[in-house]
């Protein structure tokens, strides 16, 4: 079948972009070093590779609703890293939770998990990354290894046991 009749697109299919952060009022926009960088690859990446060619494409439809959505992450990103505070980790040893931490903790069911404690922009549920904002980062910042803390969990309040703070 002629791909005319498919109405393919030779270009790069634009990936699902997460919905922007919403930030508190008067909450800062931290961000780790690793996460800045990754930002400012994609921003890169979207104005030097992927704008371009939807630029070209002038007045084709799909091309304007693409580069549409393609913009708008663009000026999020600007935003983001506009208004980014970049928090360095903290010199060794630490072993309280911070910014940026890596906590390993034991619930009261003895499952363990990792966390990493991540600017809101840099989140990944997948990988453990959890917003400094998320009812489980608050209850681990300032705590120690040994420690014991509670928090709200939709299920009810929970209590987690911190097994180790790492940073990279």
């Amino acid at each position: 079948m002629s791909k005319a009749f498919l109405r393919e697109s030779d270009e790069p299919e634009l990936p699902d972009y997460p919905p922007p952060a919403l930030l508190p009022t008067g909450a800062k926009n931290y961000l780790t070093p690793g996460g800045a960088q990754r930002l400012r690859q994609e921003l890169s990446h979207l104005l030097e590779t992927l704008r371009p060619p939807l630029m070209a494409k002038g007045a084709d439809s799909e091309a304007k609703r693409r580069l549409h959505a393609l913009d708008q992450r663009i000026r999020y990103l600007e935003q983001s890293l506009r208004t980014a505070e970049v928090v360095a980790p903290p010199n060794p040893p630490v072993d309280e939770v911070r910014f940026g931490a890596t906590v390993t903790v034991r619930d009261q069911d003895d499952a363990v998990s990792t966390y990493r404690i991540v600017g809101v922009d840099e989140i990944d549920p997948e990988r453990g990354e959890i917003s400094w904002l998320s009812p489980i980062a608050r209850a681990l910042l300032s705590a120690k290894s040994g420690q014991r803390v509670a928090f709200k969990s939709p299920a009810g309040e929970r209590r987690l046991e911190v097994l180790a703070v790492a940073y990279e």
